[in-house]
């Protein structure tokens, strides 16, 4: 495998929501993201999927989210991905959203540190876990953009995904596969902690991976993450990938066309994880000044778009 091959960093997170509207408000109104994208799941087309990045929709700084009618709330426990991080420019910034959070009611707690950077943990109102992190002293993989026309002034706003926090009960042989497989290293340790990190390194290509054989085995549903991605450069990489996890003895997706970026799919344990390419990105089918404004679907999609529309539930964005 050539250097240009390797994983780059965090691409983005996946997680699911019981409302996609109170989602979409909890996420450009109090945090300050920026609706990038509203399309539907292409694996289930009746079901949105959100996309909240920097101003630009930037690889590395996308939360997105499915909202599965009927999809019961998760459990909490180990063997799952248990808290994503959002980048934030200093430690100023955390105390701007500690106020901003009482102000809104958000549940939080106190600014602490985790492996030497200031964090702020909060919750939203489905109980996903996630915390900010200062980049002061921060090196490595480059942020985004603050959004320029957000709530939050862009001296504090988020502007990146920083650490996943993933929690496992086979410590040793999940840990094996981001050496070995993933071409993560190990940073940092702090107990049962273990700091990783991938191409440029710092908070943008971090992941923080926990030892836990005490707590049940967590269950997916609304409130809990469904996957985690890690960027590539070229799409000529996913192919190196799918040969290497076969070799390996990974089953995997093989190449998957998502339109926005091309990925591919891996299953280590219970954590799905995505690779996926940093182009062609959001603009391939809205300019930057309307980006997320209205139901943007992918090519193969557009045939279906009456009955899509009929199906989801709309709510505005513009």
């Amino acid at each position: 495998m050539k250097q240009t091959d390797y994983p780059l960093g965090l691409h983005h997170v996946t997680a699911m929501t019981s409302d996609v509207e109170k989602n979409y408000r909890f996420f450009t109104e109090i945090l300050g993201m920026r609706l990038v994208k509203k399309t539907v799941n292409q694996d289930d087309i009746q079901t949105y999927h959100t996309y909240y990045a920097d101003d630009k929709g930037t690889p590395g700084t996308t939360m997105t989210f499915f909202d599965f009618p009927g999809n019961p709330q998760g459990i909490k426990g180990t063997n799952s991905v248990t808290r994503t991080s959002f980048r934030v420019p200093n430690d100023r910034a955390l105390d701007y959203y500690l106020t901003r959070f009482a102000e809104f009611k958000i549940k939080h707690e106190a600014i602490t540190e985790v492996f030497g950077k200031k964090v702020l943990r909060f919750w939203d109102f489905d109980n996903q876990a996630y915390q900010l992190i200062s980049d002061e002293n921060n090196h490595g993989m480059a942020p985004g953009t603050p959004w320029q026309k957000g709530p939050v002034p862009v001296d504090y706003a988020i502007y990146g995904l920083g650490p996943v926090e993933i929690t496992v009960s086979y410590f040793a042989d999940f840990l094996a596969v981001f050496e070995k497989v993933f071409q993560f290293k190990v940073v940092a340790e702090e107990g049962d902690h273990v700091l990783l990190e991938v191409g440029e390194g710092g908070n943008g290509a971090q992941v923080i991976l926990i030892k836990d054989t005490k707590q049940a085995v967590g269950q997916q549903g609304y409130g809990e993450v469904h996957h985690i991605a890690f960027r590539l450069a070229q799409a000529e990489s996913l192919k190196v990938w799918e040969t290497l996890l076969n070799v390996e003895g990974f089953p995997n997706s093989g190449f998957v066309e998502r339109f926005y970026f091309k990925s591919l799919y891996v299953r280590i344990g219970h954590i799905l994880v995505e690779f996926a390419t940093d182009e062609p990105g959001f603009t391939v089918d809205e300019p930057y000044e309307t980006l997320g404004e209205s139901l943007a679907l992918p090519p193969f999609l557009e045939p279906n778009r009456t009955y899509i529309e009929s199906q989801v539930k709309p709510f505005k964005t513009n």
